[in-house]
């Protein structure tokens, strides 16, 4: 159960709902508790052949009594303990969302989605089972089994009582063992749907991949696979359910079997009454659902605290990139940027992606980066909105460690487009406007218009208010390239980095889109990571990167001139357009 102090808060907080709740669940249980007494006094009156017509409506109301105060009382303890059980679910899966969106880049290198998925499903459901049903049946197992067995020896025979109650401990007690083979074949059962919704997931998101690769029905026997081992998972746990239901039927039936001969035998001998011998058969009906609930609580508070421990994993988990206390908001930056002799090394790789990188970038003025695939072009703008740490060296903004800067200030000067142009499952409106609260439709048109897509969305018959579907799936590469610059400079940002982001767009309409974005980063930094050349050949300033490293710096011109690295991706380009016009 220690598992569970990560929601003490939670307790504190609501332990007044569970107070009540757990009130109002006694209560049922007492009114419970009558109804033998009821039938004891109504079988004794028959039996001595005192009953009247208004006996008869007597019994009759209080029956009807209990059963309204029942119905009532197991409302309200219902919406206390299982609606506090929900508020909690909505409670930790939140906390849990939030806290995984605070976790760094890495994290989800080493961690799949379909089994963060299932933990923020299945697990966060079994833990709502744990501290709702389970408070449910360990206040019933023991508040019913101590009342009614005291009741039962009091009001009946002790003997009885005890003959009676001789198979119900070795019902409790192979409950517990059953609980404990279930919650194994229980967890079975986690692990393989969550390795179940990681295919499934990977397969949706890479559908395009498999379509074109023509490995359908490749996918869809490993899906088969999958899908058939969490079948046989479930059907592992189900068979233990078919044997475990009727062996508690079979062992009660034992209880009432010892109850009717022996009992029936008092009867007769005149040592208790026909209506003591209800009132007790009453009583042990009621003691049944305890002695099951002994074995489901533990059962279900294991399943919780096994859920409660994979989620506090996560929850312990620490962001690698945080802010310091020293940490400093840096507002209107002017977009001074410089690396200095920054080497780095991406987790469990032994291969520098940069290496002693130093590089100075005014304030307005737009540097180009050029190099073959892996020689760390990407790394230098995941540095820099501190994505990952340097291993060494400093980066400055505007002359202060970007360390020193609180990441939210960063992040929010600068504007990022990815290669990869993420697009949520929403409007192309929501989707460009994804980083500015408040934003209005004019300001959507404005910034659509410079990325060169506002023609485009309008051709659409919803225009902005298009839905593009998950990723974007609905457009081509080159629009949600667009998009997702439109979403980067309606932040307008100090700094603006393009990662490969013009790649899917014609050279015609690169060139428009690099006009408008000079235009609107007048007095602003650019960034500008590309494998063409016609992509920087502008810039005020180009690098060529090879295996982390500078190779060559200069304009356009300048490293033409050189006959180096430049000179021969600018030739091979020349030739491949070339060959593509003929």
């Amino acid at each position: 159960m220690g598992h569970f102090i990560t929601l003490k808060s939670f307790f504190l907080r609501n332990k007044w709902f569970y107070i009540l709740g757990i009130a109002w669940l006694l209560i049922v249980d007492i009114l419970q508790l009558l109804i033998p007494e009821v039938l004891r006094r109504f079988t004794d009156q028959l039996q001595a052949n005192n009953l009247s017509s208004t006996d008869v409506f007597k019994y009759g109301i209080y029956i009807i009594g209990i059963g309204c105060g029942i119905a009532f009382f197991r409302f309200l303890w219902r919406i206390y303990i299982m609606g506090t059980s929900r508020r909690l679910e909505y409670e930790l899966r939140n906390r849990l969302f939030s806290h995984l969106l605070k976790l760094s880049t890495n994290y989800y290198t080493n961690h799949k989605t379909g089994d963060l998925m299932a933990h923020a499903t299945n697990d966060i459901n079994a833990i709502r089972m744990a501290l709702g049903p389970g408070i449910v049946m360990i206040t019933d197992a023991i508040f019913i089994t101590v009342i009614a067995i005291t009741m039962m020896v009091v009001t009946t025979d002790w003997r009885l009582t005890v003959l009676a109650l001789l198979p119900l401990p070795f019902l409790a007690i192979t409950i517990t063992k059953f609980g404990k083979v279930i919650n194994t074949r229980f967890k079975a059962v986690q692990e393989s749907f969550s390795s179940l919704t990681d295919t499934v997931q990977e397969n949706f998101s890479g559908i395009r991949v498999i379509k074109s690769f023509v490995q359908e029905i490749s996918e869809i026997e490993k899906f088969s696979e999958k899908n058939q081992m969490v079948y046989s998972k479930n059907m592992a746990l189900v068979k233990l359910y078919g044997m475990f239901f009727p062996f508690v039927q079979f062992m009660s039936a034992l209880s009432f079997l010892i109850v009717i001969g022996y009992g029936g035998s008092l009867v007769i001998y005149g040592e208790i009454s026909l209506g003591d011998f209800i009132a007790f058969e009453a009583y042990l009906a009621l003691l049944v659902w305890p002695m099951m609930a002994i074995g489901w609580v533990i059962n279900i508070l294991q399943r919780g605290s096994a859920s409660m421990e994979r989620i506090n994993a996560i929850l312990m988990e620490s962001p690698e990139i945080v802010d310091k206390d020293s940490s400093i908001e840096v507002d209107n930056m002017t977009g001074n940027v410089a690396f200095d002799n920054i080497s780095f090394k991406y987790p469990n790789s032994n291969e520098y992606a940069l290496k002693n990188f130093s590089i100075n970038i005014r304030n307005g003025s737009s540097l180009g980066i050029i190099g073959k695939t892996g020689s760390g072009k990407t790394t230098i703008a995941t540095l820099l909105l501190r994505l990952y740490e340097a291993n060494e060296g400093t980066i400055y903004i505007d002359g202060i460690p970007l360390n020193d800067i609180k990441l939210e200030s960063i992040r929010n000067q600068i504007g990022y487009v990815d290669q990869d142009s993420f697009l949520f499952s929403t409007t192309i409106a929501e989707n460009i406007s994804f980083g500015v609260d408040g934003c209005s439709k004019e300001k959507i048109i404005r910034m659509a218009k410079i990325a060169e897509v506002h023609n485009n969305i309008v051709d659409f018959p919803l225009g902005y208010e298009t839905y593009v579907g998950e990723r974007g799936v609905t457009l081509s590469g080159g629009q949600k390239q667009r998009i997702s610059i439109a979403r980067a400079i309606i932040k307008e940002p100090r700094i603006l980095i393009l990662d490969d982001s013009l790649s899917a767009v014609d050279t015609d309409t690169e060139e428009s889109i690099l006009n408008s974005l000079k235009e609107e980063m007048k007095n602003k930094t650019s960034i500008i990571i590309a494998h063409r050349i016609s992509t920087i050949k502008d810039c005020d300033s180009i690098i060529v990167m090879d295996n982390g490293v500078i190779v060559e710096e200069g304009s356009h011109s300048q490293l033409l001139s050189n006959n180096g690295l430049y000179y021969e991706i600018y030739q091979k380009q020349l030739l491949e357009e070339k060959l593509s016009n003929e």
